[in-house]
């Protein structure tokens, strides 16, 4: 039996097999070199990729304002059918638009709501539906085509990778929700005569999506490109950051309950305020049964909610501002903090206004777009105040 030297065994070069001890390192005899496994860094995300997702977040923005002028002006049904390809190319000959106008005619908005409407009315509806859909596909290739490029360069590191992937995946969903959407306004009711328009259900999960896509687009970009604040973890600084959590949260919700709001054209049953009619409370809040259902179907709950959503928005916001006085702040989370309480006050100047005009398409537009600068105002506080990785 052959026995390796403790030190070790080498192999030398011979018509047979003999072990022999490897030499050790002795006083005057540097150590023999070692060979050390170091993982590679992760790649670190070039600022493209942040102005990236802030362009991205821009465009779903100015899809969800066209989506809602499409909603004001009555014209998200007037494009019976999707396709993908095929409804990229308008009608162009006097043929192609009658036979267009034809196949609404046999849908209930027409029948019901817009039975005297000309060809030429219905090209107006018609064209800002078919922008509305255009601009979403150019949405969707915003996010596709330059994710692709930046995966195939390498920017992108594990965990960014995951993130864009998810971001595609919901600009996706988002299309095919929107037509699931609309396919509820296009069904027969034999047994209604109120105005054909779609669930309200399917236009909050719509819009919903669509400020997921949003905020999630505009906090990556915010977190690429804003460098973080290397602030004391106090306890007051950890209250201020869930305070400004909270209101966040607060400010979608509210956000996402204007989708019932235009669903059920509640913002047109009391056009007063801070009462409703005569009242603080109508009698008609809870008019349905079971109770629940008065949440999400009765236009002056609808109305209600909304109201007591938007003060405590604005109360929240206050004493948030009232709150950060009492921090040292760096500059810039000053200004977001600022900035919050300012487009709050106007947010809910623009509310009322447009309950009291009887909802004006270019005020109401401006209120829907006034909800989407409040919430990116409340990320980029957030932003600010996110706490640096140890």
């Amino acid at each position: 039996m052959l026995r390796a030297a403790r030190g070790g065994v080498r192999l030398s070069p011979g018509p047979g097999l003999v072990l022999r001890p490897s030499p050790r390192p002795g006083p005057g005899r540097p150590p023999p070199p070692r060979r050390l496994l170091q993982q590679a860094p992760p790649p670190v995300v070039p600022p493209a990729v942040g102005r990236w997702l802030l362009a991205c977040s821009g465009a779903v923005a100015g899809a969800v304002v066209l989506g809602g002028v499409t909603r004001l002006t009555e014209s998200g049904l007037s494009m019976v059918d999707w396709h993908l390809v095929k409804e990229m190319k308008p009608p162009r000959t006097q043929q192609e638009w009658e036979a267009e106008f034809q196949k609404y005619q046999q849908f209930p908005e027409f029948k019901i709501l817009n039975h005297d409407m000309t060809l030429t009315e219905f090209k107006f509806i018609w064209y800002m539906e078919y922008s509305h859909r255009m601009w979403g596909r150019v949405v969707g290739l915003a996010y596709i085509l330059p994710a692709a490029y930046f995966w195939r360069k390498g920017w992108l590191s594990r965990p960014m990778k995951g993130c864009v992937l998810a971001l595609c995946g919901l600009v996706c969903f988002q299309g095919l929700l929107g037509w699931y959407m609309v396919k509820s306004g296009l069904e027969e009711k034999p047994d209604s005569y109120d105005i054909p328009r779609v669930s309200q259900y399917r236009l909050a999960a719509h819009l919903g999506s669509a400020l997921v896509l949003y905020s999630a687009s505009l906090w990556t970009g915010l977190s690429l490109l804003l460098p973080q604040h290397k602030l004391p973890e106090t306890h007051q600084l950890i209250r201020l950051r869930q305070y400004a959590h909270g209101t966040t949260a607060l400010i979608f919700l509210t956000a996402l309950s204007g989708a019932f709001v235009a669903g059920l054209d509640a913002g047109l049953v009391y056009n007063s305020f801070p009462k409703m009619g005569e009242r603080w409370i109508p009698d008609d809040l809870l008019a349905f049964t079971p109770v629940l259902k008065n949440i999400f179907e009765n236009p002056t709950t609808v109305q209600f909610d909304h109201r007591i959503l938007g003060i405590t928005s604005i109360t929240a916001v206050t004493a948030l501002y009232l709150f950060s006085r009492k921090i040292p702040l760096p500059h810039r989370a000053r200004m977001a903090v600022t900035s919050l309480l300012a487009v709050a006050c106007m947010q809910v100047g623009l509310g009322i206004s447009t309950l009291l005009l009887y909802v004006p398409t270019p005020l109401a537009a401006t209120h829907q777009s006034g909800s989407l600068a409040l919430l990116s105002t409340a990320l980029w506080l957030m932003s600010e105040l996110r706490r640096v990785p140890k």
